[in-house]
């Protein structure tokens, strides 16, 4: 293949795809990491702060869902352009999907800074945690633009084989981050006044932005991926489609989902207060080391499949998609113990309040039982994607996830902030379930 892409449509299959997904899961870690890291500093100024902090990220995991519009597509459209050797097609979906993400960006970026403080409103948080909130929230909406555009990048990479590159430029924000989180936080006796909770966002601006800097470099100087093709074009139908048929479904998905958990933390405060939101939120970021795993496994065998299914060879698709089923179930019963015996140690690492510990413990614990599910799901999804079929996962996704909402206060009212968690597990596991057996009834029809 030419314009700096690789071809997975020969030759083996479970290293090069190993070798896809590694950079592609390390990338999605970093990203975490960036807020652990905010999580861990903050939580040593109160557990309002972090509750603070989790709702704003709460609405940045919302509104970020439509950077996965163009993410997805381009991985998806890019993959299936190559792999049927059309490379000009493919520059061209690489450069709308990179203006549509700009356009995207900056509206998003408008209604968080502009609606911090009502959109924030929705989850009943105490006077001082919402001044918090609204704080970080519209310091962090400057750095939508650069965080969507990186997205976008990324995808662009993933979607030609080239995962490593992504990874090595988000890691080098993370370092940048972890140095100027706490000397913004905290500051430094007699030269810098700490910024507490504006620090953490002004650190989180600064290293979005020199990420982004340093793709432009890349993609300009260094790579010319896809013959350095043009970011900012003038929209055409056809592409325009295409990028928006593929990827509006799992940007939905991803924003219901959002949404969803935007009124599970709302439950979360109602039954058990400030510490009920710090258990959902920080929870959530430490059930993501499993989840965001299988997340880059499935975006790997999503391009992966991408070639495959445009060149005609599904066999090699079938064999990729056995082999990231087996190192994803193994996955998710190795956390599914972590979690089982040892939740509230390692809830307390982030979070040190024994009070908050406890209860994040037995978030961490209820999430144990529906592991194994989640790797069925987005393995599963990955490959849906890279078929091209994005409607089926954003269906069992959508309702199954709106479904936690009555299951979350039914199942409260009965045992309180545990019924939460559970609501959360059961649907979890009847995902698992029926993504699978839905892409098995297409092959058995001839389908896919």
């Amino acid at each position: 293949m030419t314009t700096g892409a690789k071809d997975f449509t020969r030759g083996a299959i479970f290293k090069p795809l190993v070798l896809l997904a590694l950079p592609i899961m390390t990338t999605n870690f970093v990203q975490m990491i960036y807020h652990l890291t905010h999580m861990a500093w903050i939580g040593r100024l109160g557990s309002e702060q972090v509750a603070a902090i989790g709702a704003a990220g709460m609405l940045m995991w919302m509104f970020s869902a439509f950077s996965l519009l163009t993410k997805v597509a381009a991985e998806v459209s890019i993959g299936q352009a190559l792999g049927a050797r059309k490379n000009r097609t493919a520059k061209f979906f690489a450069s709308h999907a990179t203006t549509l993400s700009l356009i995207l960006s900056i509206i998003v970026a408008v209604i968080l800074f502009v609606g911090a403080d009502f959109l924030l409103s929705f989850f009943m948080l105490s006077e001082y945690t919402q001044q918090y909130a609204v704080q970080y929230l519209q310091i962090i909406a400057l750095s939508v633009p650069f965080s969507f555009l990186v997205m976008n990048f990324s995808g662009v990479y993933n979607g030609a084989g080239r995962s490593k590159i992504p990874m090595y430029l988000v890691c080098s924000g993370l370092l940048l981050n972890i140095v100027l989180a706490p000397v913004l936080i905290y500051g430094i006796d007699g030269v810098l006044t700490g910024l507490g909770i504006k620090g953490a966002a002004i650190s989180a601006v600064i290293s979005h932005g020199f990420v982004f800097l340093l793709f432009i470099y890349r993609l300009r100087r260094q790579d010319g991926i896809l013959d350095r093709f043009p970011f900012f074009i003038r929209l055409r139908g056809r592409f325009t489609t295409r990028v928006l048929r593929l990827g509006f479904p799992i940007a939905m998905m991803t924003l219901f989902f959002a949404i969803i958990n935007s009124y599970l933390v709302r439950a979360a405060s109602y039954y058990g207060g400030h510490l009920g939101v710090v258990a959902k939120t920080t929870g959530g970021q430490i059930e993501g080391i499993s989840w965001i795993t299988a997340q880059g496994f499935s975006t790997a065998l999503g391009a992966f499949v991408a070639q495959n299914f445009a060149a005609g060879k599904m066999s090699r698709a079938w064999l990729a998609y056995r082999y990231t089923l087996g190192l994803m179930l193994t996955l998710g019963m190795l956390v599914t113990v972590a979690f089982l015996f040892a939740g509230e140690q390692i809830f307390g690492v982030i979070v040190p309040e024994p009070e908050a510990a406890m209860v994040g413990g037995k978030f961490l614990f209820i999430a144990a039982f529906y592991q194994v599910f989640m790797m069925l799901e987005l393995t599963t999804q990955g490959m849906f994607n890279g078929t091209g079929r994005t409607v089926p996962p954003a269906v069992i996704s959508i309702i199954f996830n709106l479904a936690r909402i009555p299951m979350a206060y039914l199942f409260a009212s009965w045992m309180g902030i545990e019924g939460v968690w559970w609501a959360i597990a059961i649907s979890g596991i009847i995902k698992g379930i029926l993504l699978p057996i839905w892409l098995v009834r297409l092959r058995a029809e001839r389908k896919i």
